[in-house]
């Protein structure tokens, strides 16, 4: 059993586990928003990505802190989540939620951290560093779209779409789309930030959007030698 742990972890601190993360985050923001829609797929499989792409997170940590930390978060996350398909879950405050996302949002976090430790790590470069740099820029859109949903859920207004979003991953695909968008700076007009901290994420975002590729790309470029 340890030695298959053992296995396991060395696996996603490698190099060619960056393809398998992509594979994960291009079927949750890009096919799952498209499922959903079409109902051939609900939010309780989309809630089984996230808890994937977090425990992920867990075996990529270099060191035992970052282990122990993501460990934390996804404990946390999987016990709110339960909560949240229990019968009794309507006598739950719904600020727990909120929480709920928060501890997402905070998940993400922590592994674009691990991953951009994993993408500098021995000041090597090659293909797989290149597909590791696409999955922490997808991972930052991810962040976007929970991060719009939070505003949500807190003030009772994000973003305008021209229907009425009801605050939960039910909206997850107009929360990624516009995430994307932002981060891309494509701005296509159809859904717009409505509230302050909406407007200031929208506008972080595509900074960062602007900034990722000059500085990550062209860092990762550099050490070729």
């Amino acid at each position: 059993m340890k030695h298959l742990v053992n296995k396991f972890r060395s696996y996603w601190v490698e190099d060619f586990s960056f393809v398998s993360l992509l594979a994960m985050l291009i079927f949750t923001i890009f096919v799952m928003p498209t499922l959903i829609e079409l109902q051939w797929a609900g939010v309780l499989l989309l809630n089984i990505m996230f808890s994937a792409i977090f425990f992920v997170g867990i075996w990529s940590a270099l060191s035992k802190r970052w282990i122990i930390g993501t460990s934390l978060l996804f404990g946390i996350y999987v016990f709110l989540k339960v909560l949240r398909f229990t019968p009794s879950f309507h006598l739950i405050p719904y600020n727990n939620v909120i929480i709920e996302n928060i501890i997402a949002s905070l998940n993400i976090m922590a592994f674009i951290y691990i991953n951009m430790k994993l993408l500098f790590r021995n000041k090597e470069f090659n293909f797989y560093r290149v597909i590791g740099a696409i999955n922490v820029y997808l991972l930052i859109a991810l962040w976007g779209a929970f991060m719009f949903e939070i505003i949500h859920l807190l003030f009772d207004s994000s973003i305008e779409t021209g229907e009425i979003l009801s605050g939960g991953h039910e909206d997850f695909s107009e929360y990624i789309y516009f995430s994307i968008t932002s981060i891309t700076t494509v701005g296509y007009g159809d859904i717009v930030p409505v509230h302050p901290a909406a407007r200031m994420l929208a506008t972080f975002l595509s900074a960062t959007g602007m900034l990722f590729p000059a500085v990550i790309i062209a860092r990762l470029v550099s050490l070729v030698k």
